[in-house]
């Protein structure tokens, strides 16, 4: 499986937890450490902590992937996926607002999701 199908699959597992304002990043001309960096919001600790967990466990079920490295899962603030190719960042709001990673990486492409809206 290619970096950006797995990428792909990380954001499906992401909206089945309703992960809000994803975007994922081709950072590959751009970093040496992943290829693609998605990022996502959640509206509580345990909105966070519930789509990291979902993405972890899907990943190592259907795709026999296990993390490089998981930082931050127990507050739930900003956790970090580290699955090599791709890195995966959930985030509150107002943790991602501050730390900015959009702004730090915006030189980097974006490539197009299909996002459904929660009703």
């Amino acid at each position: 499986m290619q970096a950006k199908e797995i990428a792909l699959s990380a954001v499906e597992y992401a909206l089945d937890k309703k992960g809000m304002d994803l975007r994922l990043l081709d950072v590959r001309e751009l970093s040496s450490l992943t290829d693609y960096l998605l990022l996502i919001s959640g509206r509580s600790d345990r909105q966070v902590q519930a789509i990291a967990e979902n993405i972890r466990t899907e990943f190592k079920h259907h795709h026999s992937l296990q993390p490089l490295a998981i930082e931050g899962m127990n507050q739930g603030r900003w956790i970090l996926l580290d699955y090599g190719e791709i890195m995966v960042h959930v985030f509150q709001p107002t943790v991602r607002e501050f730390y900015d990673l959009e702004g730090l990486w915006s030189e980097a492409p974006e490539v197009e999701l299909v996002q459904t809206v929660a009703p």
